[in-house]
């Protein structure tokens, strides 16, 4: 197969998807006569700075395949590590091209709004030369694991809330409330259920030590900065969300309280479960969520927002409608991948269901061995495989612990399947180091909340 110039190999395309150009597999091809040296230095919050070393062809004949490698890189360091100002090393044209790209108004007006939301502060593309490359500054910082004392672990989900009282990692009481915290303009409803949940669990513990929140959205500290929980809230009112899991530990009392990503605290309920580290944990819901923790159980300080990194160069792919970018992680990971994909495997799924119903349609045919359902999870299946191999370019994972409602059943059972046994015939060395896995009785005990009020280390 080709693209812009470059012939890659895959030897099992998805079956309902034969057009799906994989980024990690096609970057193998590219970097194989690319002999240009160029840096990527990515910065963030707290001075920290990743920077990747990679080449180019820099001739006119690849120019539009330079771009289009060094563009969806960069795109993907965004949506993994986060940052405020990327720096272009050793190419200006490309730079040129990239700073036009991440303009408001440009190409990644979306990118350029999201980052500026969570870093308060304006995207920049800087064209450097090589030798002027900023030095890399990563700090891994230790995460949860701290199971003494009286500890409340809330869940902040989309549809219910879950809260636990644990004493000496014994969870004594755990309850799941339904709410509606994206319908809502006030924070002051998010404010009174998050209140209501903690003063739960603390009646039910002779006192409270700590405090472990985990939740979709991206975090500065304890500050929810972009989240989808707060969705409706306008941003004139945004003070009162970034401040607002503090507030509701001081109802409870002078105790630590930390906030971390959900991604990130599945992970580390794999981490506590399996008592190992290199996890990634990937759940397909709503949408593709992941965390990760390295070999020491040490979180990067990464946002892994995998949801909106590309996984797929096709130019005609799904476009994601709320970042308006085609071939990223949410629809290929998600309930929103297997509907995408029922109108090839022929199955006609009604347009007045919620996209949650339409799921448990296709599980329900998949539970009856319909074949048009096996078909997309065993594309899903496909399009995993292969963005395993993109996610191990940037990620050292001997775990992959995978999560989610499209995961349950039949149709998780294919997507395992197809995924393990693509990457043993192509991949074989990384089917040897990387374990692509459901999660096990114990990483289950350990649960959500629970590994949550692990989070905060009592003073």
């Amino acid at each position: 197969m080709e693209y812009l110039g470059i012939t890659y190999t895959v030897n099992h395309p998805p079956k309902l998807d034969p057009q799906f150009i994989p980024f990690g597999v096609w970057r193998q091809a590219y970097l194989k006569d690319a002999k240009m040296p160029i840096s990527i230095a990515v910065e963030r919050n707290g001075g920290q700075i990743s920077v990747h070393h990679t080449f180019i062809h820099g001739t006119e004949a690849m120019a539009e395949a330079d771009y289009r490698y060094v563009e969806r890189y960069v795109k993907f360091l965004l949506w993994s590590t986060g940052g405020f100002r990327v720096s272009i090393c050793g190419c200006s044209p490309l730079a040129r091209r990239l700073q036009k790209a991440y303009t408001p108004g440009g190409e990644r007006d979306f990118d350029c709004t999201f980052f500026y939301q969570l870093y308060e502060r304006k995207l920049e593309i800087l064209d450097l030369p090589l030798d002027s490359c900023p030095q890399p500054n990563e700090t891994a910082a230790p995460m949860g694991g701290n199971l003494d004392g009286c500890r409340i672990g809330f869940d902040a989900g989309g549809s219910d809330r879950k809260v636990s009282a644990v004493i000496d990692g014994e969870c004594v009481y755990s309850e799941e409330v339904v709410w509606f915290p994206k319908l809502q303009e006030d924070p002051d409803y998010h404010y009174g259920h998050i209140v209501e949940a903690f003063k739960t669990a603390a009646s039910k513990m002779p006192r409270v030590d700590a405090i472990g929140v985990s939740s979709a959205g991206t975090f500065i500290g304890n500050a929810p900065m972009v989240a989808s929980l707060f969705i409706k809230v306008p941003r004139s009112n945004w003070d009162k969300v970034k401040t607002i899991y503090d507030r509701a530990a001081r109802e409870i009392g002078d105790v630590p309280i930390v906030v971390a990503n959900d991604g990130d605290v599945s992970a580390l309920a794999g981490a506590m479960g399996l008592g190992v580290g290199s996890i990634m944990g990937m759940a397909m819901g709503t949408s593709e969520a992941v965390g990760y923790v390295d070999k020491d159980q040490n979180v990067l300080g990464w946002i892994n927002e995998l949801a909106f990194a590309p996984v797929d160069l096709c130019e005609n792919a799904m476009q994601d409608e709320w970042s308006t970018d085609y071939g990223v992680g949410c629809k290929y990971f998600s309930q929103d991948a297997v509907i995408k994909l029922a109108p090839a495997a022929g199955i006609a799924l009604d347009e007045s269901l919620s996209p949650a119903e339409k799921l448990k349609v296709v599980q329900a045919l998949m539970a009856q061995d319909d074949p048009r359902a096996a078909a997309i999870f065993e594309t899903i299946g496909a399009y995993l495989a292969y963005t395993v191999v993109l996610y191990s370019q940037f990620y050292d994972i001997r775990h992959l612990m995978m999560l989610g409602r499209v995961m349950s059943g039949k149709g998780g059972d294919t997507i395992l399947r197809v995924c393990q046994q693509i990457l043993r015939e192509e991949f074989p060395e990384l089917a040897e180091k990387c374990q692509v896995m459901l999660p096990d009785e114990k990483t289950r005990r350990v649960g959500q909340s629970v590994a949550a009020a692990s989070l905060p280390r009592l003073k």
